[in-house]
Parts: structure tokens; C-alpha cells; sequence
């Protein structure tokens, strides 16, 4: 022991850990350190001693010993990352980032190594900080890592979801050392759905995050050939979802579930959220056949599990959202896979076959938009009706709401909320005297900005009221305290429509053009008021205005709510049960019969570069727009033809394919008779 060197000492701990005996490799180490006080690095072998004890659960020991480690050397920088992650993981998230900050203001030294820590201390930071809502220090922190290295996509996003957040418009803000065209090319899609009501954008920038944060697998594909055949008496349907608990998405699938036909179909849930019980995850675990958390498992082993189930029919329930496992779909573990629900919007993936979708948020002309095979039932969005309603209707005072004039509501998280839509609802308070604008909560910093922002347009600041995040059954029952729910744009209320509908509070909304943007519309026609979507914004702006200063108008859209309730699309839940399983049947035949489609990919990569040059320089994004930019590409370097924006007579194109030719310019469709907004 007293003459192994350090070198030796790293290499016989490995050994140990890589036959299991942790506990070998860590007496190792404790002996070594006892052994070579005076050694001068003395700090690394602290320092892999930590990570040792931290992988057999002793974060405590490994905490003190990184510790020691910097008070041996206090310019050792990895010891810094580590300690503020183990003290994240034991709950101390204010002494992690206090770590990382030191680490950040010791570093003096401009070289690879300084920088690379140092960028690593500002994402932990970043990251811990935007987990605890400590919102503007977070975006700081991300603003430092972005100016040091622009190209860091997983920091860009996650600094223009704090920005939207915030409500700090615009939400892509250029500095001197972050590009635009850097940050619109690292935006994520959900962000991109939020802030842009560009379909082309949002399948060109939904295919370029796959490829950029889902590396596709090394090994084939399964070949599922074999499997090709007559429907199996029982389909095996898989759901994967991290939001089968408390969540929009679970409220939603709650009744479904217990609605599919068991006689026809094996209900497999593959659960991937946070590590918590709940009612809603209960009932969603009982109302499945097979329940199966793959949460530690790895991409390999969840595709394996999944693979080993035999499903048939996978359904992917997150898309692009938070701790989706979008890298198993891209292993195939099933030969049919499906996007609906979680994500409003394609994917973009070569290993999404459809995308589930209804007449009115995916109509026939906007399939060009998706990379998935469009499949439709009558709505969509399940709902349920057995949800829990408190039957106190809590008084105005006890939610903060003024005891007279009409209350406006909007429900929907602060990152929905856009400069546009907020400058048209103060118009809206300026043409309904004595109404108030009824928002959810945020953090303090946001509420401020918001009532700053309403009184630079001269609308009195105690006209905006904040709604306290409360229990499901209490939330639905506030909601009665409404008269109209103000819709966002693009990104439109989505769960939070349908539960102002489901207790009589009609819903205000306009039509746009991507998924996202359409979803309200088909939520509120499904309900029976289609006459609740609006064309433009000066329509939607008259139509709340007319509604807040009628009580009469308002008491009958109510009305005419609770008569549709029963026998509304929007509610009747068995229906799309129903619906659904055709949809599935329908797949299977696909798939048997050799014609499951393939996506269709093409070009999307020259589709990205034109969005992030048309946004980045803020010109109109429609689809003349784009084609116009195309052809001045194809000027250059020919473009083969697509199925989209760039199409070509079908026998031309089988000519030049047959004499492999460079592509002639390809003839321009004419864009769609649709009026596409101009960013300001």
C-alpha cells in the first residue's frame, strides 16, 4: 500500500468497482489517504474517492471528502461541479449553487479546461436555480454560459423557456455576443410553438432537434417482417408518458383508459415522471392491464421491456416535453408508433409513423406540415367526466377578485402569454369599464412586470388579479367566478379551455395555422360555440369587448354550455375511446399489409436554415415567403423536389431520377389562400 503510486491506486479501485466490490475499492482509497498525507495529489485521489462513495449512496462522506479536496486546492475545479451536484442531491440547492458560483468567480485563467468548468458551473447553476423558480438569477446564469459559447442548444432552450416565462418579450433577444440566427436554431419546439405561428418553422425545427438531441441507435432496427399478418385477437397498445399522474395530460387520459374495449385490446402504460404517488396515477395504474415504471431503466432496456411486451401499437403521450423518452421510440421497440396527445405538433422523427389528430386541428390542406401520416377522430383531446369539481364555489374576495364588474380570465401558464396578446387584452379592460384580467399566478417578479406593463398602457395595475395555485377540484370550481376565458396565441389553452367549458365558462379564441394554434378552436367548436373563434385579433379583441359589456350575451354563451355538455364531441369521452381503437385496427391493416407509411423528411434541413434566416431577420413567414428563399438557393446548388413547398410534375421527377441529372428549379406551388401573420 505505502509504495502504490497514484496511478496504481486508480487503476486497482477501477478494477474493484468493475467486479461489483464497491466496498473494496472505497477501504482502498480510505487506506491510501490515510496513508499519503503529503502526497501532491493528494486532491485526486480525494476527488475519485468522493465519486466512489457518492455511487454507493454515501453522499454525506463524499461531500466532506470533496471538501478536503478543495481546501488542498482550491483552484481544482471539478471538485467544485461535483460538490454542488452532491449537495443538490441531499436538498441543500442554495449551498450547490453558492459552490458554483465560487467556482465561476475564482476562474481568472482563459483556457480550454477554465472554460469548459466554467460552463459547466454555469449550467448547474442555471439548472438548479430554474427548478426552484428562482427565475431571473437562472436566466443570468444561462445569459453568462451563452455569451462565453452561443452553440450550446440544451442552455438556449432552456434560457428562452425562462425568458417566455417571464414574460420577457421578445423572448429571443440578441446580444452583443449571442446571435439571433444562433438562438432561433437552437429554440426547442415547444418554445418554437409558443412564440411563432409558422407550421413550416415548426416541422423544420421539430426534425432538427431530433437529430440534434436524439442520436439515432448504431444497431438495426428490428425487423418486425415476421409480425406482418392477420390482427392478433388482443392488439397490444403501449402509452408512454411521464404525465400519468397529476397532470393536464393524466387528468385527460384518466377516463379513457378505463374506457378501452379489454375484449380487443391489452392496455400496457409505460410510466416515465416523477418518482410520486398520487389519486390520478392510481387510477390510471388500475384501469391498465400491465403498469411498468422504466424510470431507472436505460433507452436500451426500456426499448428491451417494451420489445418483450410484444406491443404492437406504441403511442408516444409526451413528444417534445419534459423527461419524454423520445430516445426509445427512436430504438423501435414496436413496429407501429404513434405521436398524439402530449405535444401539440410533429415530430419530425424517421421513427414516428402517425400523428392523431382531428378535421379541425389538422385540416387536409396543413398535412404538408407533418412528417407523420395524419389519422384523425372527431376531437382529438380526451377529457374526463368523472373529474372532481369541490361543490364550494369559493366568494370573489377569497380569490382576491374585486366583488363587482366583469372578470376576464386566462389560466394558462405565463410562458403563453406574448406582448401581442397581452397589448389586446388591455385594450379589452379599456373598452369593458370596471372588468379585471384574472391570471394564474406567477412568481412575484413576473406579476410585477406584467402590472408594468399594463399601466404603460394606461390600464390600472390592480386590474390584473393573480389566481393562487389550488388542488384540481378547487381550481375547477373558482372558474365559476368567471365570465369569459381569453385564449393565448399561438400557443392556445389546450386542458385549461376544456375545464372552463366543462364549468360553463365559454372560451374566446383565435384560429391560427399550426397545431398548437388550432388546438383551442377545435376544443371550442367541439363544445358547440364555434362562433367563439375568431378570425384575426381585431375580431377577438370587438367579440370580448361586445361580451364584457353585455351580461345577457354572456349568460347565454353559459347556457348554451351546459345544454351541449352531455352530448358535445368535446365531452364524450367514450366516443373517441371508440374512435381511437378504429384508428388502431386501421393501423394494424396498415402494417400487415406492407403499407405502413414511412416519414418523409426531405428537404428539412434547408426548410431550418431559411426559417432561422427569415425569423432571425424578422420578415414575413409565409409560405410564398419561404419558396421565395428556396428558389434563390436552388439558384445556387439545385434542390431535389419534395412533397411540400418545393414540388416538381411526378413524371419529371421520375425522369431525372432516372438519369440521376442535377434538379432543374423546381415549379412553385402557389401558397395556400391563407393570411399569414407578419412578426412586428
Amino acid at each position: 500500500m505505502t509504495s502504490m503510486t497514484i496511478t496504481e491506486l486508480f487503476s486497482e479501485a477501477a478494477r474493484l468497482e468493475a467486479q461489483g466490490d464497491t466496498a473494496a475499492a472505497i477501504s482502498l482509497y480510505e487506506s491510501w489517504v490515510a496513508l499519503h498525507p503529503a502526497d501532491p495529489h493528494l486532491h485526486a485521489a480525494l476527488f475519485n474517492y468522493a465519486v466512489v462513495e457518492g455511487r454507493a449512496g454515501n453522499k454525506y462522506g463524499a461531500i466532506n471528502t470533496l471538501r478536503h479536496a478543495i481546501q488542498l486546492k482550491p483552484d481544482f475545479q471539478p471538485a467544485y461541479i461535483n460538490l454542488g451536484r452532491l449537495l443538490e442531491d441531499v436538498g441543500r440547492g442554495g449551498d450547490a449553487v453558492a459552490q458554483w458560483t465560487a467556482l465561476v468567480n475564482q476562474m481568472g485563467t482563459v483556457n480550454g479546461e477554465g472554460i469548459k468548468h466554467k460552463l459547466m458551473a454555469l449550467q448547474q447553476m442555471g439548472r438548479v436555480l430554474e427548478n426552484g423558480h428562482i427565475d431571473g438569477p437562472a436566466e443570468d446564469a444561462l445569459r453568462m454560459s451563452l455569451e462565453i459559447n452561443p452553440q450550446q442548444p440544451e442552455v438556449a432552450q432552456h434560457w428562452i423557456a425562462l425568458r417566455q416565462r417571464q414574460c420577457k418579450w421578445p423572448a429571443v433577444e440578441a446580444t452583443e455576443f449571442i446571435p439571433k440566427t444562433a438562438l432561433y436554431a437552437n429554440i426547442s419546439p415547444l418554445s418554437t410553438a409558443v412564440m411563432l405561428d409558422d407550421p413550416v418553422f415548426q416541422l423544420a425545427r421539430a426534425a432538427a432537434y431530433a437529430k440534434q438531441s436524439i442520436p439515432l441507435p448504431t444497431r438495426a432496427a428490428p425487423d418486425y417482417q415476421s409480425r406482418q399478418g392477420p390482427r392478433p385477437q388482443k392488439l397490444k397498445i403501449g402509452y408512454v408518458s411521464s404525465d400519468l399522474r397529476e397532470h393536464a395530460v393524466g387528468f385527460g387520459l384518466s377516463e379513457l383508459m378505463e374506457l378501452h374495449d379489454r375484449e380487443r385490446y391489452e392496455i400496457h402504460a409505460y410510466y416515465c415522471g416523477i418518482n410520486r404517488e398520487d389519486a390520478t396515477k392510481e387510477r390510471i395504474r388500475n384501469s391498465v392491464d400491465h403498469w411498468a415504471d422504466i424510470n431507472g431503466m436505460s433507452d436500451d432496456a426500456a426499448a428491451q421491456r417494451i420489445r418483450d411486451d410484444g406491443i404492437d401499437i406504441l403511442i408516444d403521450v409526451n413528444g417534445f416535453t419534459r423527461d419524454a423518452r423520445t430516445a426509445v421510440f427512436a430504438r423501435r421497440p414496436a413496429p407501429i408508433q404513434v405521436n398524439w396527445y402530449g405535444f401539440p405538433g410533429t415530430m419530425g422523427t424517421p421513427y414516428h409513423n402517425y400523428i392523431i389528430a382531428d378535421p379541425y386541428v389538422l385540416p387536409e390542406e396543413n398535412e404538408i406540415f407533418f412528417s407523420e401520416k395524419v389519422v384523425r377522430v372527431p376531437c382529438y383531446q380526451p377529457n374526463d367526466r368523472k373529474r372532481k369539481v369541490s361543490d364550494q364555489t369559493p366568494d370573489r374576495a377569497f380569490e382576491n377578485l374585486p366583488a363587482e364588474g366583469f372578470v376576464f380570465c386566462c389560466l394558462n401558464g405565463t410562458q403563453k402569454i406574448t406582448d401581442t396578446i397581452f397589448e389586446a387584452w388591455m385594450r379589452i379592460l379599456a373598452g369593458v369599464p370596471g372588468s379585471c384580467l384574472w391570471l394564474l399566478d406567477s412568481i412575484p417578479t413576473t406579476n410585477d412586470r406584467l402590472r408594468a406593463f399594463a399601466a404603460a398602457r394606461g390600464i390600472d395595475p390592480e386590474r390584473l388579479r393573480f389566481a393562487p395555485k389550488r388542488p384540481n377540484p378547487q381550481h375547477l370550481a373558482r372558474y365559476r367566478l368567471a365570465g369569459l376565458f381569453l385564449d393565448t396565441f399561438p400557443y392556445g389553452a389546450h386542458t385549461t379551455a376544456s375545464d372552463a367549458m366543462w364549468m360553463g365558462i365559454p372560451v374566446l379564441t383565435m384560429e391560427g395555422r399550426t397545431f398548437a394554434a388550432r388546438v383551442c378552436g377545435g376544443l371550442v367548436t367541439a363544445a358547440g360555440l364555434p362562433d367563439m373563434v375568431t378570425p384575426d385579433l381585431a375580431s377577438y379583441v370587438a367579440t370580448a369587448i361586445a361580451i364584457g359589456n353585455n351580461p345577457d350575451l354572456a349568460e347565454g354563451l353559459r347556457n348554451r354550455l351546459e345544454q351541449n355538455r352531455a352530448t358535445s364531441v368535446l365531452f364524450d369521452t367514450r366516443k373517441l375511446a371508440q374512435s381511437l381503437e378504429a384508428l388502431y385496427d386501421g393501423m394494424w391493416a396498415d402494417f400487415a399489409g406492407g403499407r405502413l407509411p414511412v416519414p418523409d423528411l426531405r428537404n428539412l434541413d434547408l426548410y431550418h436554415e431559411v426559417g432561422i434566416r427569415i425569423h432571425s431577420a424578422g420578415e414575413a413567414f409565409g409560405v410564398a415567403d419561404y419558396q421565395r428563399h428556396l428558389a434563390a438557393i436552388n439558384s445556387h446548388a439545385p434542390i431535389w423536389p419534395d412533397n411540400r413547398l418545393w414540388q416538381r410534375p411526378a413524371a419529371e421527377t421520375v425522369e431525372m431520377a432516372k438519369h440521376r441529372k442535377p434538379p432543374a428549379p423546381a415549379t412553385i406551388p402557389a401558397a395556400p389562400d391563407v393570411a399569414w401573420l407578419k412578426r412586428a
